[in-house]
């Protein structure tokens, strides 16, 4: 009798049979033009945000005003009080003021100041009040500094004023808070998008018959598991690169001002995002293997989406009264806590431990929702006829 050969061929492992799953669906996705073009608008809609959030904040009221002679304050004076008012005012130094006039009737200038004579005067085309407060407001200025210099004032003195919000809001928190907004915007979509993906899959696997010659030669959470894996890197490939594509061109059109804190907030997105689709992932997963029909799916993903659109509005709710008890309840509550807590993080409103409490607890959801979620998977997936009950399932999955 010969002995039994050594070189018997193994099949592929688990962790192989996961990543085939995986490769399989990021391929299938990327082939699909209508992802790509998805993907392709939601950038260009992005960066048209943000130029026309450019041309916005830079389109203020501009101005060009020629100062014949003065003191050389003047015109460092008449650009400052421009910015205090939102008017960026270009100071021209003309020779005398017959070239002022020139210049004004040419439109060269917007108003030209005569400085040197015993009072000051503005010649303009047609009268401006926003042109002559800001240029009267300048000259006051300045004859009342060098009168209280002549007087023997030391201007040097005079404290400078500072500003304390008793919101404790400074700017750039409301920045915070808007990039949070954005994100959450972004997590409801996505979330929505690629839980949709999952539950169609399965679908088609079933009414196609597909998930019988898969499961040959798998166990059914090997392929739940390379579903939700291949998704979840294609998901979260897409919101970084959403990120660094907000983060990039936040920081060319000079439209933050503090770079830190928005790179800050954009980690805080994405991250919540990997926690709310591992959670969304198993549970459409789980909805969609309980029917066989693209048809009924509707039926089975309402709670999920009914709960993604309130922790959408919750969120949004969360920018305005971040500390109130709906936001503060609902930041811990697992499925809705991705879309809450971002914006409470932004907002300034959340202490460390109130994040690790709300991980942890979004955590162990994970965990719940992936083996509840696995056993009604393995128990549904093989039953194409008609809708399939949990008790169903579960009872199909024990025997």
């Amino acid at each position: 009798m010969s002995a039994p050969s050594s070189t018997t061929e193994r099949g592929p492992g688990s962790t192989e049979l996961v990543r085939l799953v995986a490769g399989r669906e990021i391929s299938t996705r990327l082939r699909d033009r209508n992802f790509i073009i998805g993907l392709g608008v939601t950038v260009l809609l992005l960066i048209g945000l943000m130029a026309f959030q450019m041309v916005m904040s830079s389109g203020g009221d501009e101005r060009r005003l020629g100062i014949v002679g003065g003191s050389s304050a003047l015109g460092p004076a008449v650009e400052a009080q421009g910015e205090a008012v939102g008017v960026d005012v270009t100071v021209v130094a003309l020779d005398d003021e017959a070239a002022a006039r020139a210049a004004v009737e040419a439109e060269e200038v917007d108003g030209a100041l005569l400085a040197a004579g015993p009072g000051p005067e503005l010649l303009v085309q047609d009268r401006s009040s926003t042109m002559e407060a800001v240029v009267n407001a300048a000259v006051a200025g300045i004859a009342v500094a060098e009168q209280l210099a002549e007087a023997g004032v030391d201007l040097a003195a005079v404290p400078e004023l500072q500003v304390t919000p008793l919101s404790g809001d400074d700017g750039g928190e409301q920045e915070q808070v808007l990039v949070a907004l954005i994100g959450v915007v972004l997590l409801y979509g996505l979330l929505i998008m690629f839980g949709q993906f999952i539950a169609q899959g399965v679908v088609e696997e079933k009414s196609s018959r597909v998930v019988e010659l898969l499961l040959a030669t798998m166990r059914p959470w090997q392929l739940l598991a390379g579903k939700i894996i291949g998704l979840g890197v294609l998901g979260l490939a897409q919101i970084v690169l959403i990120g660094v594509i907000s983060v990039a061109g936040a920081l060319a059109f000079d439209l933050v001002a503090v770079p830190g804190d928005l790179i800050g907030t954009v980690v805080s997105v994405v991250l919540w995002f990997v926690l709310g689709y591992a959670f969304y992932a198993a549970v459409f997963a789980m909805a969609a293997s309980l029917v066989s029909r693209q048809e009924d799916l509707g039926s089975v993903l309402t709670p999920m989406i009914l709960l993604l659109v309130a922790g959408f509005f919750v969120g949004i709710q969360a920018a305005s009264d971040p500390a109130g008890t709906m936001a503060v309840v609902t930041s811990y509550v697992p499925g809705l806590s991705p879309l809450v807590m971002p914006v409470r993080q932004a907002a300034g409103e959340v202490a460390v431990w109130e994040i690790a409490v709300a991980v942890v607890i979004m955590l162990v959801a994970i965990v719940a929702a992936v083996r509840i979620g696995g056993r009604i998977y393995a128990g549904a997936l093989l039953r194409t006829s008609g809708k399939t009950t949990l008790r169903e399932a579960l009872r199909a999955e024990r025997g």
